[in-house]
């Protein structure tokens, strides 16, 4: 049976005798708040008898919880077995201000072993132990207390197989000489939670911003800052801020002053008609950096034919290590290298060792 708990020295308990590895997940909210709200922690601590793990429903929502979790999030003498971790990271930063390292994470490991790309946990642990996991508390509220029967089954299930899958997956791993592959995307993964910040060109993602000017993509950028700067400090999901529809609107025809932006705003139904004067001053005020720019529009004059021998001899390469698609580069990663000549961080480490020599003689032809 799980282990609730619900105060910093029933947890501390658990590790007064150091495990070497845990597994770890969480259970989080993120539809009223920017940053993903911390509902449940599960870990998983082996037993020294070889026996099932202890598996501790860790409650985030009690005092000083967070606070005693730090430390063993950050102890890099354990091991944290998880699996798609990204948002689970920034949640840990978000309310314990560390990020968990170091770690294995059992869906990358899956990919580089050549299983699948971006399996998901039941699927995984059914095709690794054999074990149907339920899948009845997918979209519970975990921030009720108390929690269901079934939501503490559910969500012990989370942790339970994470040691089985750990020891299979790095017994395909080994053979294959990529544990040092999967070590290095995980720190990845952990510098990004760390270093967690909005994206520097987010009009990038915006379809719609391909078919603005230079000019107007320059305004955007400034408004979708702002609004990531509002969101983040505010604690507000980005769309109710100001949503990409009413952005892009402003950005294209620039109202002729601060009542003609009211106008526009009062006459849009889900406008921030109360923000008039910081979408006002951040629509009139340069960037330091905006002259740098790049236009959201070059994916409409892109070489396609020159992608498209990229995404080949990228195929060819993954067939050749048997890695799954888009596990090697993706289509954006390729994107990023073709439009500006440089190697994303995305695409260091074993991803440029193995790409570059297949790589290099097309992005040269370009030149």
């Amino acid at each position: 049976m799980p282990v609730w708990i619900n105060t910093p020295a029933a947890l501390q308990a658990h590790f007064e005798v150091k495990p070497e590895r845990i597994g770890l997940d969480t259970e989080f909210i993120r539809e009223r708040t920017y940053w993903p709200q911390l509902a449940l922690v599960q870990i998983a601590i082996e037993r020294a008898d070889g026996d099932e793990p202890t598996i501790l429903l860790v409650d985030p929502l009690r005092p000083g919880i967070a606070e005693a979790l730090a430390p063993i999030l950050a102890d890099e003498a354990i091991l944290k077995i998880v699996h798609s971790p990204s948002e689970d990271l920034v949640a840990f930063k978000h309310a314990c201000g560390v990020v968990p390292k170091p770690l294995f994470d059992t869906q990358q490991a899956a990919a580089l072993a050549g299983i699948g790309s971006g399996l998901g946990y039941q699927k995984l642990v059914e095709q690794l132990t054999g074990v149907a996991l339920a899948k009845g508390e997918t979209r519970s509220d975990w921030m009720r207390r108390p929690l269901s029967p079934s939501q503490l089954e559910y969500a012990a299930d989370d942790v339970r197989h994470l040691f089985a899958m750990l020891d299979a997956l790095d017994g395909l791993l080994a053979p294959l000489g990529r544990r040092a592959w999967l070590d290095e995307d995980a720190a990845r993964t952990v510098f990004n939670a760390e270093n967690e910040a909005p994206e520097r060109w987010p009009h990038l993602s915006m379809r719609s911003a391909q078919f603005l000017d230079l000019p107007a993509q320059r305004r955007l950028v400034r408004l979708l800052r702002w609004r990531d700067a509002y969101a983040r400090d505010s604690d507000r999901p980005r769309s109710w801020i100001l949503d990409n529809e009413l952005a892009v609107s402003i950005a294209r025809q620039v109202p002729a002053d601060r009542d003609a932006l009211q106008r526009q705003l009062d006459a849009h139904p889900k406008a921030p008609r109360k923000l008039g004067d910081a979408i006002w001053a951040a629509l009139s005020t340069e960037l330091a950096d905006e002259d740098q720019t790049p236009d959201a529009g070059v994916a409409e004059t892109r070489d396609k034919q020159r992608l498209r021998q990229l995404q080949e001899a990228v195929a060819t390469r993954s067939a050749a290590l048997g890695l799954p698609d888009g596990v090697l580069a993706s289509r954006r990663w390729l994107e990023a290298l073709l439009d500006h000549g440089d190697w994303p961080d995305a695409l260091s480490g074993w991803r440029r060792a193995a790409l570059e020599p297949d790589l290099a003689p097309l992005l040269a032809q370009q030149n």
